[in-house]
Parts: structure tokens; sequence; C-alpha cells
């Protein structure tokens, strides 16, 4: 079993704002194994980027309000560190690369003087020697004639290439962490495959772990060990990566899968779930997503739901898995997902109730 690097156990996080306290992020916890790639999912708003930023505490000062709950590397609570111990971690240790680079790099400065500067920070290396492993981490993330590449400012690249220098400048300090949050939303198809395989593969080769933030299932299914889907500042459902995008038991986490555009889909309108998220000012009572889930059940109105097991790994928050629930028909895009699941787990296992109830009701 591998080691677990960082956990974060109930974080609660809020923002103190003109119109009062929002709770953006409630009761959140996972862990991060060693050389694991972990990929929080959900839409905007639901505290995926405030739960990452919260982790190398580049949240803004002033009106946020760690309320309570850990973050835990290498058994060190990161949120009671003062802050000059955090900037030996924030960046050497645990490094991020943003959604949009051009926000992130100094338009002012060559891209090799951006990485070379901080590696001087951090390694103590000399200028000259530092100028020498940024050209070889150009070249590492896959920009053609790196030294000359090294004297380029940013405006001179394309958004793939921009975010390839990001990448090498979160690499400087040759990171055991990478937190990557959405960088590849403003990059057309083929140069976000090309940037997701980039990561996968400097994952390996440098032995990191890495927590990937996206909207977007597929991302997931190119890159993750294990998912965790949020939804309005909590985690919903957890599992690898094989049982959520197969064996999916939220209905939140139904509704993303078949929002999904696929080719086999004959239907040209997509799937949307319906209505918005809930004000995270005026939280309604109970869980969340009850207000759009046409399979919310009364007491979804009135608690929250506890996390219910499915496997060692796979855990979600929804009544429906109580074994009381009433059976449920999903819709047919999981059906068939659940049915290519089982043909990847062709031996006999252990099934709970809500699992049979599904076969029974699907077959």
């Amino acid at each position: 079993m591998k080691e677990t690097i960082l956990s974060v156990k109930d974080l609660t996080i809020s923002f103190q704002t003109l119109d009062g306290k929002v709770c953006a992020v409630q009761g959140v916890t996972f862990d991060l194994k060693k050389g694991e790639t972990l990929a929080i999912v959900g839409e905007s708003g639901s505290g995926k980027s405030v739960s990452v930023k919260a982790i190398n505490r580049v949240l803004p000062q002033g009106n946020t309000l760690y309320e309570k709950g850990e973050i835990l590397y290498n058994g060190c609570n990161l949120l009671e560190l003062p802050e000059k111990e955090m900037q030996k971690i924030r960046g050497k240790k645990i490094a991020m690369i943003f959604q949009d680079p051009m926000t992130s790099l100094n338009p002012t400065m060559t891209v090799g003087k951006q990485i070379a500067e901080s590696i001087v920070k951090h390694q103590k290396l000399s200028e000259t020697e530092a100028m020498k492993e940024a050209v070889n981490l150009i070249d590492l993330v896959g920009i053609r004639n790196p030294e000359e590449s090294s004297k380029n400012y940013p405006h001179q690249f394309s958004g793939g290439m921009r975010q390839r220098v990001m990448i090498a400048l979160s690499l400087a300090c040759k990171p055991e962490i990478l937190i990557a949050d959405e960088p590849t939303t403003a990059l057309d198809v083929t140069i976000q495959a090309q940037i997701l395989d980039l990561i996968d593969e400097l994952k390996e080769k440098l032995n990191m772990s890495v927590i990937f933030i996206t909207h977007d299932l597929g991302v997931v299914a190119h890159v993750a060990d294990r998912v965790a889907v949020m939804y309005a500042g909590r985690i919903i459902e957890v599992g690898t990566a094989e049982e959520v995008f197969y064996y999916p038991q939220h209905p939140y986490t139904w509704g993303l899968i078949c929002s999904m555009p696929s080719l086999d889909t004959e239907d040209e309108n997509l799937y949307s779930i319906p209505g918005a998220p809930p004000n995270l000012l005026n939280m309604p009572k109970g869980d969340a997503f009850a207000q759009r889930n046409a399979y919310a059940l009364q007491i979804d109105f009135e608690e929250k739901p506890p996390f219910f097991k499915v496997s060692d790994s796979h855990y979600a928050a929804t009544w429906l898995l109580h074994p009381d629930a009433p059976k449920v028909i999903p819709p047919e895009e999981i059906l068939r997902r659940y049915k290519t699941f089982k043909s990847f787990n062709k031996k006999e296992k252990e099934v709970d109730v809500y699992d049979a109830s599904i076969a029974c009701a699907g077959e």
C-alpha cells in the first residue's frame, strides 16, 4: 500500500464578504498517496480551487477564515506553520500550476530568467547554474530549441507553450506534490491532450504526487488514479477513477457523466443538470443537491447524508445507498457503465443492497 504524503481532514473555510459569511469549503477530507494522481471534480463554485489553494496557503488574507480542520504534509499541519516556514514548502515541496499562465508569468522577464530566479531562491545555485537548469527544464517540458526559447518573453509563446513554461516553472524546485488547477481549460483539445500526457509523464519520471482540479470528467479518465467529486463545498463521492467513472453512485456524479459528449450519442442535445448550485450565503437544509436531484427522497430535504461505503476505496454521500432506500433506475448511460464495470471485475464479490436493487431494476 502506498504511503500517504498529504492528508486534508475536516477542512472548513469561509470568506467574510459585504453580504455576510460564505462557507466555501465544508468538512472536506481526502488523502494523497505518494506517486498517485488525485482528481478533484465539480462545477464552478464547488470549492475545488479553494480547497487546494488552502494547501499552499495562497488564499487572500484578511477575509479568509480557516474555521477548522488540518492539512497534514509529512505529519506537519500546514495551517499552523509560521509564514516563514511555509515559504520553505510553498513552491519547493508543493508547487502549483494555475489556469491562466499569462496572469502568473511576468511579462517583463524572459521565461528562462523567471525559471532561474525560482531555482536561485530555493536551491541556492549560482545564476549561471540556475540558467543551465532552467534550459534543461524548458527542454524537459517539450519546448523546442530550449536555449533560444529561454530568451523569449511570455507573449512570444502560444497558449499551450506558455502552459508548458508554467509547468517548467513549477518543477524548478523538484516538488514532491504538484497541484494543477484546471491547467488545460483555455486550450484546444489537441493541446489539452498534450499537456495532460506531459503532466502524467513528468509524474512518473520525477516520482511526484499530483492533485488535478477539473470540471471535465474526460480529463479524469485520462490522468487520475483516484477521484473526489465536490458539490457546494463538500466532497460527495470518492473512489478510484474506474469506480467513479464506470460505477458512480451519487446522482450528481450521474449528471456530470451524462452531460459528457460522446461519439456514441445519437441525440444531438446534450444533457445538462437542471437548476443551479445553491447560494453559499444561505445554504438549504439537508442535502445541498436535493433541489436539483430527480432522485431526491424526503430525507434529502431534511438531513445531510453521511458517507456510505460502496467498497474499501469507494464512498458516496447519498441517502439512496441506505439499505432502506427505495429502488431506483439510474439513467441509461449509467446502467451501461455499470455493465462495463462488471466486465472489468470478473471476480465474484459481495454486492451491497443498493447495487443489487439497481441490477434487478436494470435487467
